[in-house]
């Protein structure tokens, strides 16, 4: 989620946050969301920073495949609905390989948005994806237990940093989810001086380093790591 200062009714930035569906193409596929900014705000629309990240994935071919996702503060689900189709390997006439080398996806948000999460994501899965792709309420700093320690591969966020009170909250997440070998991506805009703190608290714990820039979108994309090693995907 995110939060961006906007006039109420005004431009097309606005139009797009007050509209009740946003529309992309990722994977081969038609990804067509539903947003409700009235309802539930930050969470309920499409921010660059989920599509930026969406594209990077997919431009980069980053191989997804049988690995152990978890997305923070997914919103509309746009960003775990691409990965769990990035992650998916089918070979002609074999179905069956879904249930061995398909990503594995949790998609999480607080406990307000799960329902809106669990229509999107719903909607844009074939049937068969969607028991790999599970959302789950997951308010940072709290009830960690649920979720298995340094067991995911990749850990996403898009447009996640930008209340300073959920800093400490967030990278006491971010080191319950990572083992050495999980790879952070995080995808944002600096708006404003309390990100770059932020990205240096983040520097304190995580090796932290650029990969990405979109310049028309004026979006960052950040891959951290526990070790020094700048490993390659």
């Amino acid at each position: 989620m995110a939060l961006v200062p906007y006039e109420e009714g005004g431009g097309w930035a606005a139009r797009q946050l007050h509209s009740p569906s946003a529309t992309f193409h990722f994977a081969s596929r038609t990804i067509r969301l539903q947003q409700d900014w009235r309802r539930l705000g930050v969470a309920a629309v499409v921010w660059d920073a989920a599509v930026v990240l969406c594209a990077y994935l997919e431009m980069e071919g980053i191989d997804l495949r049988d690995r152990s996702v978890i997305e923070l503060g997914a919103g509309t689900g746009l960003l775990g609905i691409v990965v769990t189709l990035l992650g998916t390997k089918e070979p002609a006439g074999v179905r069956a390989l879904y249930s061995t080398c398909c990503a594995r996806v949790t998609i999480t948000d607080r406990v307000a948005a799960l329902e809106f999460l669990e229509s999107n994501v719903q909607a844009n899965l074939p049937a068969e994806l969607r028991p790999r792709a599970v959302v789950k309420e997951l308010t940072w700093g709290k009830d960690l237990d649920n979720f298995p320690s340094g067991a995911f591969d990749f850990v996403l966020g898009a447009d996640i940093v930008y209340l300073e009170e959920t800093f400490a909250e967030l990278l006491q997440t971010l080191e319950h989810l990572c083992s050495e070998k999980t790879v952070i991506l995080l995808s944002c805009r600096i708006r404003y001086e309390r990100d770059l703190k932020f990205l240096k608290m983040l520097r304190d714990r995580f090796s932290v380093y650029e990969v990405h820039y979109d310049s028309s979108k004026d979006v960052h994309i950040y891959k951290a790591q526990r070790s020094s090693r700048k490993d390659d995907f």
